[in-house]
């Protein structure tokens, strides 16, 4: 089963921690890296390999959900400079999603999601496409998210028990839409009321699941951490607090 596990959450995973350890001025941190280059290099060539067959992306809210895979995979190739699989990666996300409009978002959430179809896709998209044509894309893509719609349009995600493997994934959708809504405000002037509409629906979303990042149960606590370290890197300085 190598050549399809954790195809691609794991992959992306991988390549986020090879992405950290470049920017770190640390010996170990050099140290890890090298330490890391053999499975990194493996996993890259399982993307080169794999990416070209995808036909179809996968609209998952969990593990195999293309455009998460395919945003991490952008982030690692632009910080090293691997143009051959950046230029990859944007061809895969255009030919995927470029034509895409009103994403279905009244089907979300999925009883046991931890991501959000439309706005991972959303997030990928505001990496591969210049500011402006990604908001006139994002308009087509989820009509009124910009507005004062975006505070009604997503509200946390309710979590029953902690303590069930597939219930606290919600916990982890909290945390994963925070980040891209905060992704996808970063592509609009600071001062415009999209950038706040966004900020506010993604800090409302981050307050619902973070103090329970370390809930007290192995079925959130052995991943959650993560989501909870993305999630507070986009955390806007105005809202420190």
């Amino acid at each position: 089963h190598r050549k399809s596990f954790e195809r691609t959450y794991g992959w992306a995973w991988l390549l986020k921690l090879s992405e950290e350890l470049a920017t770190w001025d640390d010996p170990q941190g050099r140290e890890w890296l090298r330490n890391l280059q053999p499975l990194t290099r493996a996993i890259v060539d399982r993307y080169r390999n794999f990416l070209p067959k995808q036909t179809y992306p996968i609209r998952t809210g969990v593990h195999p959900n293309t455009a998460f895979g395919l945003a991490f995979a952008l982030d690692y190739a632009r910080t090293v400079e691997d143009t051959a699989l950046e230029r990859l990666v944007l061809e895969r996300s255009r030919t995927y999603y470029l034509d895409d409009n009103e994403c279905p978002i009244d089907w979300e959430p999925g009883g046991e999601d931890f991501f959000s179809p439309c706005l991972m896709e959303a997030d990928l998209m505001r990496r591969v496409l210049p500011p402006e044509d990604f908001r006139d894309w994002l308009e087509e893509f989820l009509p009124g998210l910009t507005g004062g719609e975006a505070l009604q349009m997503f509200n946390p995600a309710i979590v029953t028990d902690r303590s069930d493997p597939k219930i606290v994934h919600l916990d982890g959708l909290n945390l994963s839409r925070a980040w891209c809504l905060l992704g996808i405000a970063s592509a609009f002037p600071k001062d415009s009321l999209a950038y706040q509409n966004l900020v506010e629906a993604a800090l409302r979303h981050a307050r619902a699941s973070l103090p329970y990042v370390t809930s007290g149960d192995y079925a959130g606590e052995h991943w959650l951490a993560s989501f909870g370290v993305l999630m507070s890197s986009y955390w806007p300085t105005e809202y420190s607090e």
